[in-house]
């Protein structure tokens, strides 16, 4: 056997998994944190802090009473409350026998229920909390467009007349006036494809009428991670020439070439750093989410549209982020939601649900492209992880919190007997989704 030959393998493989630990060990350290704050803030004393599971590798116990703990299997975490039997929260039983009153009220299961509906429900809030954060700050660091739209940096293209430059403010293209930047996005309906546009502009004060390539040329401005175009190798500012031998110059002639195949493989023309190759890749067919919660399902290669040239921008106000950070949480769990119920009801593949292996996957596929990338990831995860906990589901955040609602409504919580039953039950709904999960990552396409 080659070893050498398994080296390039073995360390993608150990590349993703890092990836992954990084990505899982914030996330779940954000979640158990909103737990064990929360809690000590309402009175709840926590016994132990564990990022990671199994032989304690690292162990210090603070003021408080707390150890923070590193375990040696880093995938997840928990918070043992006092009261706790184990990592889910159950109660044991033999613990609180013999407690005063003060003594019970510092565990979980004998908090008042306000204190322990703010504990669980805080896990969640947090992992919502970080994926705002992290999408208001990456709007911040980027940017947004400036108005009027005036060109920062000129996107390298072949062919075309390129008499655009640096500092030009875009009026008019091809005699159609361009809008405002927010009504930016409207641009495009009212303009013919051409392969070489006029464009008058503002430059150095004066308005003039130059040549340059059509705005929306077939250029990648980014490739999504696990993608059929990351696979085939393909990079951001990669200009598509051709689909199976067929001139373009337009994205949405490569959308509509894509959409075309019928998953069949196509062979792309790539421009790049001036050179010119072929790369061949099968699109993949994908439901996609549309703005109104609804699905519509095409073959795509995994490219994101760019244009002829990278606009200036200037620093979003501090509203204008945080609108931005809640709007992104908001459609990803609306998203989600819809995906699910799509899915059960039959109208989109069951194979959108990705199990660890997926989750493992992608994350070092954004890793590989770049900080940005990942940490959006992250921003991505957190929401789902946050939405998924809250899940009606026992053994889950949202499962103690409908516990917590039927003793708001009856005035007692469920018998400790049916907890057990209700907490195994919700055991074996999850296990049952992993497996399920894990074999869409093996044999979904």
């Amino acid at each position: 056997m080659d070893l050498a030959g398994l080296l390039p393998t073995f360390g993608n493989f150990a590349f993703t998994i890092v990836a992954f630990i990084v990505a899982l060990s914030v996330i779940v350290a954000i979640h158990e944190y909103g737990h064990y704050i929360v809690g000590r803030w309402t009175g709840i004393k926590a016994d132990v802090f564990s990022v990671g599971f199994g032989p304690v590798l690292f162990s210090r116990t603070d003021r408080h009473g707390t150890a923070w703990q590193i375990a040696a299997l880093p995938f997840g975490g928990f918070v043992k409350f006092r009261g706790d039997e184990n990592a889910a929260s159950a109660k044991d039983a033999d613990a609180m026998v013999g407690l005063t009153a003060e003594e019970r009220r510092a565990t979980m299961h004998g908090a008042p229920l306000w204190a322990r509906t703010l504990t669980v429900l805080a896990g969640p809030i947090f992992n919502f909390i970080l994926s705002f954060l992290i999408f208001a700050a990456l709007l911040m660091a980027r940017g947004v467009a400036s108005d009027p739209i005036t060109i920062a940096e000129l996107q390298p293209l072949p062919g075309p007349v390129q008499e655009l430059e640096p500092g030009d403010v875009i009026l008019e293209i091809n005699g159609t006036e361009v809008p405002p930047t927010e009504e930016f996005s409207t641009l495009r309906e009212s303009l013919e494809p051409v392969e070489t546009a006029t464009y008058t502009v503002l430059r150095d004060g004066d308005q003039t009428t130059v040549t340059g390539p059509w705005l929306f040329p077939a250029v990648a401005a980014a490739v999504t991670p696990g993608s059929a175009a990351e696979e085939a190798l393909l990079l951001d500012g990669d200009v598509v020439t051709a689909v199976d031998g067929d001139p373009i110059f337009d994205f949405e002639q490569l959308r509509e070439k894509v959409r075309g195949s019928d998953g069949n493989a196509i062979s792309l023309t790539i421009w790049r750093d001036g050179e010119f190759g072929e790369f061949t890749m099968e699109p993949r067919r994908t439901d996609l989410p549309l703005a109104d919660g609804s699905f519509e399902t095409h073959y795509i290669i995994g490219l994101s549209p760019g244009m002829a040239f990278e606009p200036a921008t200037v620093s979003p106000s501090l509203g204008e982020a945080m609108s931005y950070g809640a709007n992104q949480i908001i459609f990803i769990t609306k998203s989600s939601l819809s995906g699910l119920y799509h899915m059960i009801a039959g109208k989109i593949s069951t194979c959108n649900i990705s199990g660890p292996i997926g989750i493992a996957e992608t994350s070092g596929q954004a890793a590989s492209q770049g900080w940005i990338s990942f940490v959006w990831f992250i921003a991505v995860l957190s929401t789902a992880v946050g939405m998924l906990n809250l899940f009606p589901i026992p053994v889950l955040d949202g499962g103690h919190l409908v516990f917590y609602f039927w003793e708001a409504v009856t005035g007692r919580p469920p018998s400790d007997q049916a907890l057990k039953y209700l907490m195994a039950g919700g055991l074996t709904v999850m296990l049952g989704l992993m497996v399920f999960a894990v074999t869409n990552d093996l044999f979904c396409p």
